[in-house]
């Protein structure tokens, strides 16, 4: 039933990158749904009450926005400016209730719209990105009549290094682990780290010889080794509030996988950074 359902999402995941577009803004906008109320439910144990139906919508509002963005319906100024107007609509919600929020609630229902809201949009805006790296990459021959485009590159290769470094940290932490790396999640060690960083580079690399992007020793290394730690910053993080909220998985979603969060947790810091990454080297360039 696990190996069933991963292939299934794996199978999801591919065909929604590759046709981006609303495809992917709609997909996005679902897991992040999904997610967020697995978030608000983890605070919910804890006694949190936050703005959940506002907080779910203005999420919506923000990915969408993103998407409208992208393709040019949307001036970046407007997107941009959801976010701040959002959190202001969530905290007037919360003061107009009978009874007063508190400073948890929030805490809570902003954190959730910039967790499962504003960083997840990062992927709509690489996704995206429409200039070539290079002008003789000719990249996945194959998908060309699908949209050949450095977003295509991007967010398919970024996603396959987070299943390259899950997969590195689980199989060589499981034989080799001994070493903890964190008490957040005590599973995890710094030999799996090491797996984990190891196979993402080792693909990262095949990836930017593949696709002729230049400097691609050098260029893999790095990319594998961020992808890497983005991943697995964004799997502690969600391991800490499990951890805090005395649960063993965000949700039963999944059968054999637990929630929609736990399976794009380590989704959710990795295109921010990366996007701002590209951004600053095709400024400099």
């Amino acid at each position: 039933m696990r190996f069933r359902s991963g292939l299934l999402i794996g199978i999801f995941g591919l065909i929604v990158v590759l046709l981006g577009g609303w495809v992917f803004a709609l997909a996005t906008a679902s897991l992040t749904y999904l997610a967020l109320l697995e978030f608000f439910r983890m605070a919910e144990f804890k006694g949190i009450k936050p703005a959940t139906k506002t907080t779910l919508f203005s999420s919506f509002i923000i990915i969408i926005s993103t998407y409208f963005e992208s393709i040019g319906l949307l001036e970046g100024e407007i997107s941009n400016s959801i976010l701040p107007i959002c959190s202001v609509g969530i905290c007037t919600w919360l003061l107009l209730q009978p009874k007063s929020g508190t400073i948890s609630d929030i805490a809570a229902s902003i954190f959730g719209l910039f967790y499962l809201g504003f960083l997840p949009s990062y992927w709509i805006k690489l996704r995206g990105l429409e200039s070539m790296i290079n002008s003789s990459n000719q990249g996945f021959i194959l998908f060309e009549n699908i949209s050949n485009t450095t977003g295509l590159h991007l967010t398919l290769t970024s996603c396959f290094l987070i299943v390259a470094s899950d997969i590195g940290s689980y199989f060589i932490g499981k034989s080799f682990g001994k070493a903890s790396l964190s008490p957040i999640s005590p599973s995890k060690t710094v030999e799996g780290l090491i797996g984990g960083i190891s196979c993402s580079v080792v693909l990262a690399i095949f990836f930017a010889f593949l696709l002729n992007w230049d400097y691609p020793l050098i260029v893999g290394i790095l990319y594998g080794i961020l992808i890497s730690l983005m991943a697995l910053v964004g799997d502690l993080i969600e391991s800490m509030m499990k951890r805090d909220a005395k649960i063993k998985d965000s949700g039963t979603f999944l059968p054999g996988h637990g929630g929609i969060l736990d399976r794009i947790d380590s989704y959710i810091f990795t295109p921010s950074v990366l996007y701002y990454i590209f951004i600053l080297i095709r400024y400099l360039n």
